[in-house]
């Protein structure tokens, strides 16, 4: 899996399987407190048949993207995850995030929390509650273990709907079709940002890793008014890597649904701890 923008939803899938894992490890302690003053086998089989043919090749240098500004998010949210070797299907996912700074995020099972997450600019923590473990990360370590350079605004640009990668003041758009397209080089990515012609808005992101031509697909659709933003109710992801030990295509598809997004001034709290009694696995 060596595509920077998947990781948050790959975060997300990863803390439920935590919360399904039984092996236990090494033990530690840690105390961590954050505070602040779709069924999936119904995922398109190709996603790329919902872009037509390319019918010009206007160029247009004066798009601007319509993006989500915020203080605070808090979103109720369904979570869908198919691979070859996993598949769960509309997980109750609770998602806080305190704008450049915390991603917090909660799993629930029937009644009760089994993991929670907090994302920040400097690491990422899953605990698992039912098991009473819990696992940290640095940015770093995931970036060597993927093969990606991962960071806090990526994934916080993933889950509101806004351009992963900066845009350049000068950059040009291409029409096809419904679309305003902004192609980006980043590192050995290169992306196709899809910007819808009737809310000018990020409908689709498509990247491609050279040379390997993994690729990585995100559709947003279901946009809906918040607070005055336009707001995307549902992300749908396909991610198309080829092993380097058989050289076969694996595919995972992922989708988000959000029933509930707020866009409030005040904080609505990240109470993150991780008890003593809990291991450390990772």
């Amino acid at each position: 899996m060596s595509n920077k923008i998947s990781i948050w939803f790959v975060a997300i899938g990863f803390l439920w399987l935590t919360s399904c894992h039984k092996q236990r490890s090494s033990t530690s302690v840690i105390q961590i407190v954050a505070t602040d003053s779709v069924a999936v086998d119904s995922l398109p089989a190709n996603p790329d048949s919902s872009v037509a043919a390319i019918d010009s090749a206007e160029t247009n240098a004066a798009v601007k993207v319509n993006e989500i500004q915020f203080d605070y998010l808090v979103a109720k949210s369904k979570f869908s995850f198919k691979s070859k070797t996993q598949d769960f299907d509309n997980t109750n996912v609770n998602i806080r995030i305190k704008k450049d700074s915390v991603i917090w995020i909660s799993v629930t099972g029937v009644g009760f929390e089994v993991a929670r997450g907090l994302i920040t600019p400097d690491s990422i923590i899953f605990m698992d509650k039912f098991h009473k473990d819990y696992f940290v990360f640095s940015y770093e370590q995931l970036s060597k273990q993927y093969n990606f350079n991962l960071n806090f605004a990526l994934l916080q640009s993933v889950i509101i709907g806004n351009m992963p990668f900066p845009q350049p003041a000068d950059a040009p758009f291409v029409k096809q079709n419904d679309f305003y397209v902004l192609k980006q080089m980043v590192e050995r990515l290169e992306v196709d940002n899809f910007i819808g012609e009737n809310n000018l808005k990020l409908s689709r992101l498509k990247a491609t890793e050279v040379p390997t031509q993994n690729t990585f697909i995100l559709d947003y659709e279901d946009f809906r008014e918040v607070q005055g933003f336009l707001f995307p109710f549902t992300s749908i992801i396909n991610l198309n890597v080829k092993s380097q030990k058989d050289q076969q295509v694996n595919q995972t598809d992922m989708r988000i649904r959000h029933s509930k997004v707020d866009l409030v001034r005040e904080s609505p709290g990240f109470p993150f701890s991780v008890p003593s009694g809990y291991k450390r696995k990772r």
